[in-house]
């Protein structure tokens, strides 16, 4: 069972690192095919409103699109000391007198091509002339598509050899660049926010958002404005900030549903393995307990059939002497058998909360004295003594009298049972604070540590290998912290192996 056990959280931990993989995987291909389409976008929208300016000086030139005719509306040159980009006008603008006066004045020998060109891809987007209900847009497009590849390639060498020049900051709206961004996150479904920024080389460009981090596991880069050859300068990073809620909120509620159930079959695993453990101790200690009760009975009934049998005989019953002897033997044995079924039943009754404990104001050194006279005549058999110390100064406590009278005399009991030697206890009860502190100290054998952790619980006893020493049922103790529990105080041992025991009972008082 553990075996399998074990397997099932490895299969299930194996199946939720394998989806959250395949998850990461997908977002990862949602990610790039993102990216690809927005450099796509952006390089087109570039193309067109390049294209669109160009185009309308070429239809006022009257002239077709053509290798010739492009380079001789404009050529480009760089200013060796400024760095400046001009624009300078051929022989063909200069002849033809189609063209009108602002677009003379706008070209004039010296005129920026940046805005010339930015001049007029303005206007078209000023003209809505993007918009699909724009019929010059639509024209200008299809005229762009009917296009040979020569004319196109002419138009993006054209565009690029400018921009190319260009700061990518003047050529990528950051507005526009964030709305392609959402568009596409939207269509794919993915509800994550981003940051986003370009690099130069490995250098970074104004096109940045404020958080932006390079660093992130999350960050995904394409490359921008590619040339024919693929070779580009600049790299669009995009940081997908909620990349793990994404892959996350996908299985999360099958994987926590998954580790719910199996916790569930953990612990109902380890409770029933738990209780399994503990009935099999239970058993073990019944077993101990019916063994040990059955010599404690087999003795006095054993004593009892031989005292009656002896009545019988007629030498005996013609001695008053000897018939009260085995009188008072019977009478002995059979209080020591209703003191062990007693015993017993009280427990019983104690589980079961049916004990009836009418407590009252007392004073704890009363029942201290009180409880002395049940086994100083013991003691004093065995050659042994019980001092008191009774150093406090209150000792008013709100208890039942018979069953803490019990208490103290099954501490006492012990403490006599477990001395080997002559007895020898000594009784100290202190203040501390609101409490009656009550220290029962003996010389006897002493418990080990692991003793001292068991020895309150119902049945216990200590093993000696197969011999009991000490006759008993393991109840005594079980009953002591009971009755302790019930008046609302504290119960410990303090011990060492052969060197005696100290028990600790603290009360509350009463004013």
């Amino acid at each position: 069972m553990s075996l399998s056990l074990i397997g099932i959280i490895f299969v299930q931990g194996y199946w939720i690192k394998n989806t959250v993989e395949t998850k990461e995987e997908q977002f990862s291909f949602n990610a790039k095919q993102i990216l690809r389409k927005v450099s796509s976008e952006l390089q087109q929208k570039e193309l067109e409103s390049y294209y669109f300016a160009l185009q309308d000086m070429i239809d006022s030139l009257g002239v077709t699109t053509d290798t010739t005719s492009v380079s001789e509306i404009f050529r480009v040159e760089q200013d060796e000391y400024s760095g400046e980009i001009f624009i300078f006008s051929n022989g063909i603008i200069e002849e033809n007198h189609k063209l009108s006066t602002a677009f003379l004045d706008a070209t004039n020998d010296t005129v920026k091509f940046k805005e010339l060109i930015n001049s007029k891809a303005a206007e078209f987007v000023k003209n809505d002339s993007v918009s699909e209900s724009s019929s010059v847009s639509q024209n200008r497009l299809q005229n762009m598509f009917q296009m040979n590849e020569m004319e196109k390639e002419l138009i993006r060498e054209t565009v690029m050899n400018y921009t190319g020049k260009m700061p990518i900051h003047q050529r990528i709206s950051e507005p526009f660049l964030e709305e392609l961004l959402t568009t596409e996150l939207k269509r794919r479904e993915l509800n994550t926010s981003f940051e986003y920024g370009i690099y130069d080389d490995g250098l970074a460009t104004k096109v940045r958002s404020e958080d932006f981090d390079l660093d992130s596991p999350a960050t995904y880069r394409v490359s921008i404005f590619s040339d024919d050859q693929g070779t580009n300068n600049y790299q669009l990073f995009v940081n997908f900030t909620g990349k793990k809620q994404v892959v996350l909120s996908s299985i999360t509620l099958m994987a926590a549903l998954s580790i719910i159930f199996t916790l569930i079959i953990v612990i109902a695993y380890s409770s029933a393995l738990s209780q399994l453990i503990r009935q099999r101790q239970i058993s073990e200690i019944k077993t101990d307990f019916i063994n040990n009760m059955t010599h404690e009975f087999k003795t006095p009934i054993a004593t009892i059939n031989l005292a009656l049998d002896a009545i019988k005989n007629p030498k005996v019953s013609g001695n008053p002497e000897k018939v009260a002897h085995y009188h008072k033997m019977i009478r002995d044995e059979n209080r020591r058998m209703h003191a062990q079924v007693e015993n017993v039943l009280r427990i019983s009754r104690l589980e079961k909360n049916e004990l009836d404990l009418n407590k009252e104001r007392l004073d704890l050194h009363d029942l201290i004295m009180e409880a002395i006279t049940h086994i100083e005549l013991i003691v004093e058999d065995n050659g042994g003594y019980v001092k008191t110390h009774l150093g406090a100064l209150k000792a008013s406590v709100l208890a039942n009298q018979t069953h803490f009278t019990n208490v103290i005399v099954n501490i006492l009991d012990n403490a006599v049972k477990y001395s080997p030697g002559e007895p020898k206890i000594d009784i100290y009860t202190e203040n501390v604070r609101n409490n009656i502190v009550m220290k029962v100290r003996d010389q006897g054998s002493g418990m080990s540590k692991v003793v001292q952790k068991k020895v309150f619980e119902k049945f216990y006893r200590e093993h000696t290998g197969d011999i009991h020493n000490v006759k008993g049922h393991g109840l005594g103790l079980a009953y002591v912290k009971r009755i302790v529990d019930d008046h609302h105080g504290q119960i410990s041992v303090v011990s060492e192996k052969g060197k005696g025991s100290t028990f600790i009972i603290k009360l509350p008082l009463i004013s």
